[in-house]
């Protein structure tokens, strides 16, 4: 059960729906015993003993097998699990670029510097719907105009002019464009500039003249051939895109999508429907993929393995993704076969719990030379603890992107914390300042829901006012489409 308090009243007053029986005892005792579970499928998620066998423990009843499961746990600090996680990444070889069309590149990582193919403009071109003019006027005007998109236009003379429309290719021997709302012409046809020149307009024996080089845009402004645009490494975004057309590029050199594959376990989950009879619908199903594709994983499938044992490891032994994430199973119980499976194909356990809540039960193993695998607590919340801690290091590593600067914004309202872990907790970004939600307990989803990030709360809590780490949410930064698309 869960350790609720309402959280209508008073806005001084603290969700406690992430701690159980045990935490909120731990708060008021301020006791150094460590609590041992999470509301929801807390009982599947608790950590066995580190180099123990949480199958090998006795089994009095339930889905954790028991209290002979609750042994402490030496879990790992939160900044220390992110670090392993991104280590993890780091140790393998340099995946190999792959060519990308323009089209599907979005997202995706430079693999090598974008150089430019040709110089930009790769000729001069017209600033400015007008006129093209040669030399000092009034001009007399061509009856022909000058269009984009057409071959080079006949020179101009000293003392002419002819139409130009904006991106057209400037006649050789052209001085200047004269804009359109900066000219008139007389009874005879000829073209005058008006006084409402811009400024640097010159006179010429009285007469008002467009600046030398004035609205022209003159090949190589903005590059040359060979210089270099965007570095290795760059992020593809759309403004890149058009960069990257602009200079000649149909494909883009860039580093891979890691690929990533989501086990779905447990029974007691339904796929569609209203829950009934014990049974509840599976909210990580629906919610990983997409999360993990805006951390920039290619999700190659989702399986729903419900609480199979040989299914499990058919599916990790048979997996060819970068990162395999499953959802529950990650500590002790009867049907708790995450750990188990692990040590059977000789997985090394890289991190075993993470002192954070929610989300504690989480783990990282290598189970082969180049794939990994996260296993996220059962509970909602707790997992996107576990993917925003684990597998969003090493994903970003992989798909070659860079860390983001890590910002803090003062809190709107006191958080309580947990006593001796990191805690986790959905924030809105009004103004200057971090406004905790409440409905952040483990199982809960109503307030990532309405988040723009998680705060980092210390042990002990947060005051008014103090300034906290925040961790943007992807959509919350970018736009759906632009995660997602």
């Amino acid at each position: 059960m869960t350790a609720a308090r309402s959280t209508r009243g008073s806005q001084d007053s603290q969700d406690a729906d992430d701690f159980d029986v045990e935490e909120v005892l731990a708060l008021v005792k301020g006791a150094g015993a460590r609590p041992s579970g999470e509301s929801g499928r807390a009982e599947r998620d608790v950590p066995g003993p580190q180099g123990t066998d949480p199958a090998a423990a006795p089994a009095s009843g339930g889905r954790d097998g028991g209290e002979g499961r609750h042994a402490r746990h030496r879990s790992t600090p939160w900044p220390e699990a992110r670090a392993v996680a991104e280590r993890a990444a780091r140790s393998l070889a340099r995946r190999t670029p792959v060519p990308v069309p323009l089209d599907a590149s979005l997202g995706l990582v430079l693999a090598a510097p974008l150089t430019a193919l040709t110089d930009l403009p790769s000729f001069d071109t017209s600033a400015m719907d007008g006129w093209a003019v040669a030399g000092p006027g009034p001009w007399e005007v061509r009856e022909d105009g000058v269009l984009a998109g057409h071959a080079e236009p006949e020179r101009l003379g000293d003392g002419e002019a002819v139409r130009i429309a904006t991106g057209a290719r400037v006649p050789r021997d052209a001085t200047a464009v004269l804009r359109s709302e900066h000219g008139h012409l007389d009874d005879k046809g000829r073209l005058h500039a008006s006084a409402a020149q811009e400024p640097g307009s010159a006179r010429s024996r009285g007469v008002l003249a467009p600046a030398h080089g004035q609205d022209i845009r003159p090949r190589g402004q903005e590059c040359r051939s060979g210089d270099q645009l965007l570095p290795l490494g760059a992020l593809v975004t759309p403004a890149a895109l058009g960069l990257a057309a602009a200079a000649g590029y149909d494909t883009l050199a860039v580093v891979p999508r890691p690929r990533a594959e989501v086990l779905v376990l447990g029974d007691e989950l339904l796929t569609k429907g209203l829950p009934r009879e014990g049974l509840i619908r599976d909210a990580l199903g629906p919610m990983l993929p997409p999360w993990l594709r805006a951390l920039g994983a290619e999700v190659v499938a989702v399986r729903r393995l419900g609480d199979d044992a040989e299914a499990l490891h058919k599916a990790i032994t048979g997996s060819r993704a970068d990162l395999i994430v499953t959802t529950g199973g990650t500590a002790g119980g009867p049907v708790d076969h995450v750990h188990p499976i692990l040590r059977r194909i000789g997985a090394e356990l890289l991190v075993d719990g993470v002192k954070v809540r929610p989300g504690h039960p989480m783990l990282l193993a290598r189970t082969q030379e180049d794939q990994h695998l996260v296993g996220l607590p059962g509970n909602p919340l707790a997992a996107v603890s576990g993917l925003l801690t684990l597998a969003e290091p090493l994903l970003r590593t992989l798909a070659g992107r860079t860390a983001p600067e890590p910002y803090t914004l003062p809190l709107g309202e006191a958080v309580q914390g947990h006593p001796h872990d990191t805690r986790l907790i959905p924030v809105s970004l009004r103004g200057e300042r971090a406004v905790p939600l409440h409905y952040n307990g483990p199982a809960m989803l109503r307030g990532i829901a309405a988040a723009d990030a998680l705060a980092v709360v210390p042990p002990g809590g947060a005051r008014a006012g103090q300034e906290l780490e925040l961790m943007d949410l992807p959509w919350a930064v970018t736009g759906i489409d632009a995660c997602f698309g």
